[in-house]
């Protein structure tokens, strides 16, 4: 069960527009709302249910009506004091949310079943969000104000979602008032009393570093120590606070903040499991939202003792989010933490371990933090959604390469029995798997096979989807290679051919595979991304010898479309697309950087004799597949980038839709405005379906891609660029792939 005292996202006034009361019910995602009159008090519950029984009610409805007139007025609702039993006995199957309320009817919290999860100012700490990463700064600023401020920086640049300090009040917090020259106090007691009244800042510069948190985007946090340091806490506005191990049990002090009604993080350290499910009986009969932290508070804390697998059952005593404490050396444990389910994650953080003061042995230095953000980041894209397994983009590409398929043992003539005699299973995996050889024999070919010819899904289930003519608004295509460029060509009314290059193509004949045949169609030439001896392509490698490398091979590319172009009626001056470069193995390259690289390209190119040719830049995916392995690109990705290249250079882009989608998907950006700005720069385009951030190259309706907007944004920004449906492995069984995608875009094309 989850008490929610944030009540704010699930209140809408009775007059309110039911249109209005709907966006809130889906920006809370709880599919309920609570409509309040003027004065507060609560009139009736309102539900994604109840909207959906309305409107079979009312077919002509009307969303300016009161959300009121649509809500349930006759609904439970319980006093604010209810206990924890009582409310877990009302909620049902038919009950799922009860509000909360005081005297006069103010909706003062929400008690809901459901999955446990929390929030901390804008943070929301659930399975579904990465794991909140604090700082444990606490007195490692060693009593400097400049020194936390530093800290503070170098966290929020490492990563770090939170700065968490510590704020004592030693006159009231010590029974000897916190004298650190009291020479009966015990050698432990001496030693931390001196240590604290030596370092301890001030209440005023501890909120002066509060508030330098936020000019640096990062969240300020803080341990009170004792109930007036509490106050100050809660006077400055903090939106939650840590409870230190030493508090678990001091259940007066735990019930102080339990009452504040703001998100409790609450360490178990030190504690015995009966004292924590003590501690979690006081947070439940206030109705506290918090989150326990699993913790060892050993100083360092051997490894053996950790017993990461105790945050299971953590989860079950509390009924919340856990997360995890370390005080071991290094970052794997709290890395395996995330792996295990900790939703936080709080590690000490200092400048030097070799300062004054325990905290700093166990401390993660700045780069080390960083490091273990970075790792935390990628154990949490790693841990994916636990559904239905799925065939990644990358893994069909290797599939591709390195599978095997079903083909012809012997010619086959169409209409005659395939024999188990008849079906091979040979590389590549281009064709129909070996599993489903059972599915192929018996039936009759559907279509004349040579020996080696590959059998595909659609002989074994008639294909829907042939080459016939096509109507579109401007001009179009298909990708070919040079031996299937004829049966390409002759296909249907294509407007152009786009020759996909391997740089085995480029030792090839031109005149040998097209002699002295001349086609009536315009020309566009996909430049290979991968050279001879593993050369990618990268026109802005900080190598000159590289880069140079990388020049040459383009110029051998112009030469090659040079003599195809004369084998083109319609090819004036062709268009040759380019991956360009500004990949990079490990990691995005900074934003700042980028610039210099965007030069090196523009550099390149200007090398290149490209007379007769137009050279054009493809837009990129952030993560593009290279042969089945995943890089990280930088370069002509953003709309902003891309517009202030052409203002420099001239250069007009193959706009790649897929591509596009994916990396605005990724930034963030709208993938509307990024038609916008970049259609108008458009000389190709490349369409085909997207999904995610590296769902690349997908069947029209396999993915995401709205191709109503894209087709309006582009008949106004780019009316006469031509197109090809560059669905991947599209070519196959004839282009049937091209084909069918080609029929599904006539409805917006």
């Amino acid at each position: 069960m989850i008490i929610d005292k944030n009540t704010a996202p699930f209140i809408v006034f009775s007059e309110d527009s039911l249109a209005k009361a709907l966006t809130k019910i889906s920006d809370n995602r709880s599919r309920v709302v609570f409509c309040v009159s003027a004065s507060g008090a609560v009139e009736g519950v309102l539900t994604d249910g109840d909207v959906r029984r309305w409107i079979t009610a009312n077919p002509r409805f009307d969303t300016n009506v009161a959300a009121l007139t649509v809500a349930n007025t006759d609904f439970v609702s319980f006093p604010q004091d209810t206990s924890i039993d009582q409310l877990e006995q009302a909620l049902d199957e038919r009950i799922t949310i009860i509000p909360l309320v005081d005297r006069h009817r103010h909706l003062v919290a929400i008690a809901r079943r459901g999955e446990p999860k929390t929030q901390i100012g804008d943070f929301v700490i659930s399975d579904d969000t990465p794991a909140f990463v604090i700082a444990e700064i606490g007195n490692n600023h060693n009593g400097s104000i400049e020194l936390a401020k530093r800290l503070v920086d170098l966290a929020a640049e490492a990563g770090a979602d939170c700065a968490k300090f510590q704020m004592r009040s030693l006159s009231s917090l010590y029974r000897n008032a916190g004298d650190a020259n009291d020479t009966s106090a015990d050698l432990g007691a001496q030693y931390t009393l001196d240590l604290l009244s030596r370092f301890q800042l001030t209440n005023e510069e501890m909120i002066e570093v509060f508030d330098h948190c936020k000019t640096r985007g990062i969240m300020p946090l803080c341990t009170p120590w004792d109930e007036e340091s509490l106050a100050v806490l809660v006077d400055y506005g903090m939106p939650g606070f840590k409870l230190a191990s030493a508090d678990l049990t001091n259940h007066d002090f735990l019930a102080a903040m339990a009452r504040t009604g703001r998100t409790l993080i609450c360490s178990t350290g030190m504690s015995s499991e009966a004292e924590i499910v003590a501690a979690v009986k006081i947070l439940k009969d206030h109705a506290a939202p918090y989150v326990l932290l699993h913790v060892n508070s050993t100083y360092p804390a051997p490894f053996k003792d950790i017993n990461l697998r105790y945050m299971d059952r953590l989860r079950t005593i509390g009924d919340c989010m856990v997360g995890y404490s370390g005080h071991e050396r290094g970052i794997a444990v709290a890395v395996a933490a995330v792996a295990r389910g900790a939703r936080v994650i709080e590690k000490h953080f200092t400048v030097d371990r070799g300062m004054e003061g325990n905290d700093h042995r166990v401390s993660l230095l700045p780069d080390e933090f960083r490091q273990m953000v970075g790792a935390i980041r990628e154990v949490e894209e790693s841990l994916g959604s636990g559904d239905v397994r799925r065939i990644t983009q990358g893994e069909m590409m290797n599939r591709e390469i390195l599978a095997k398929s079903l083909v012809a043992a012997r010619p086959i003539a169409k209409g005659e029995t395939i024999a188990a005699d008849m079906v091979s299973t040979r590389s590549p995996g281009q064709g129909l798997q070996p599993y489903r050889k059972a599915e192929l024999v018996g039936r009759a070919a559907l279509r004349d096979f040579a020996e080696g010819d590959f059998f595909y899904p659609t002989d074994i289930e008639v294909s829907h989807y042939e080459a016939r003519p096509f109507t579109f608004r401007r001009p179009f295509g298909v990708p070919v290679r040079y031996h299937d460029v004829e049966k390409m060509a002759a296909a249907t009314n294509l407007d152009l051919l786009e020759f996909h290059l391997s740089y085995k193509d480029m030792d090839e004949d031109v005149e040998a595979h097209l002699g002295g045949r001349n086609f009536d169609l315009d020309l566009v030439v996909h430049s290979p991304e991968l050279f001879a001896h593993d050369h990618i392509m990268d026109l802005c490698s900080p190598d000159p010898a590289y880069r140079a490398h990388s020049i040459a091979e383009l110029q051998r590319v112009v030469e090659v479309t040079r003599r195809l172009a004369s084998h083109f009626d319609r090819a004036k001056r062709p268009c040759i697309i380019i991956n360009a470069g500004g990949f990079s193995m490990d990691g995005p390259i900074p934003v700042g950087e980028r610039q210099a690289l965007y030069d090196l390209v523009a550099k390149s190119l200007a090398q290149v004799d490209a007379e007769g040719v137009e050279i054009i830049p493809q837009t990129m995916p952030p993560f593009p597949w290279h042969f089945g392995g995943q890089r990280y690109h930088n370069l002509f990705m953003a709309s902003d980038e891309l517009v202030a290249f052409h203002r420099a250079h001239g250069y007009r882009y193959c706009l790649d839709v897929s591509h596009s989608q994916l990396a605005c998907t990724h930034a963030g950006e709208s993938f509307k405005e990024f038609l916008e700005a970049v259609g108008p720069l458009t000389a190709h385009l490349h369409i085909v379906d997207a999904e995610g951030v590296d769902g690349e190259g997908l069947q029209i309706g396999e993915g995401n891609m709205d191709f109503a907007l894209v087709a309006d944004a582009l008949d106004r920004t780019a009316p006469t660029a031509s197109f090809i449906p560059e669905i991947w492995q599209g070519h196959k069984n004839d282009g049937a792939g091209f084909w069918e995608a080609l029929t599904k875009l006539e409805r917006w094309f």
